[in-house]
């Protein structure tokens, strides 16, 4: 029984994991989190030199695509390199993505229609692509989409896109939850807020502009401080694992509490 070793619930040694927009932020984490636990991990981004960066951080088998899930040739073609490199694909990890911020009265409808197509209608290409082929499979699988806090809640910045593009990740997250639960495919998502990462990186420093909007952020996190990239290796793991087997359609937020209240 798991229960007799619960930590074997956990284990992910042998799985074939899918990383997109693997050269990002939370794409790294994800590479570096699941290669070090043992799986053979595939990295797709549209970046070369930033993938073969990544590529470096991670251990064991490693196999890199430079491409990115902009449409349902390029989808499937990064499933059947994965097959074709280690046989199957037993996790997909959707990280790619990106967020343009302007108030609704600077926003040209076609940066609106780029992020919406980032977001959320490539995420749904390759969930499709990864579908059928754990369905050939029979054996499930996972996915595991990345979402936002944002998803839940607003922004006065000039979040319309972002914040709607996530959130309709939320609602794809728990539709393909509910369609796909009969085939052992779990679909989840994990939804951090602030982290540290290149982008983020002037957030974590001691400059005026940065303690004061740090502060302001962090008055309605009951952590009481911004997220770490180990922050969302635990919550990563866990989806991608035995773990989860009974969850499904979920929004994990790794917020501190920041949702919460």
């Amino acid at each position: 029984m798991a229960l007799d070793n619960p930590l074997s619930m956990f284990d992910v040694k042998g799985k074939v994991a899918l990383i997109t927009g693997a050269s990002g932020a939370f794409g790294a984490v994800a590479a570096q989190c699941l290669s070090s636990a043992g799986c053979k991990v595939v990295l797709a981004a549209g970046t070369a030199n930033a993938l073969a960066d990544v590529a470096k951080l991670c251990a064991g088998e490693v196999h890199q695509v430079n491409a990115r899930p902009e449409n349902e040739k390029a989808c499937a073609e990064m499933v059947d390199e994965t097959v074709r490199t280690f046989g199957r694909l037993d996790i997909l990890v959707v990280a790619s993505g990106m967020n343009k911020v302007a108030k609704i009265d600077d926003m040209e409808p076609e940066t609106f229609d780029n992020v919406m197509d980032a977001n959320v209608t490539q995420s749904w290409l390759i969930a499709r692509a990864a579908t059928r082929q754990m369905k050939a499979q029979g054996t499930g699988g996972k996915i595991v989409f990345v979402s936002s806090a944002r998803g839940l809640l607003g922004h006065p910045a000039g979040y319309t896109a972002y914040c709607a593009s996530k959130a309709a990740v939320d609602g794809m997250t728990k539709a393909l939850g509910c369609e796909l639960g009969p085939t052992g495919i779990t679909v989840n998502a994990i939804a951090p807020t602030v982290f540290r990462s290149p982008l983020t990186a002037w957030m974590f420093e001691d400059t005026p502009e940065a303690t004061a909007l740090r502060d302001g952020f962090l008055a309605r996190v009951p952590k009481g401080r911004l997220g770490e990239p180990e922050d969302l290796a635990g919550p990563l793991l866990f989806l991608a694992s035995k773990a989860s087997d009974f969850y499904t359609g979920h929004i994990l937020y790794a917020d501190g509490g920041y949702t919460a209240g």
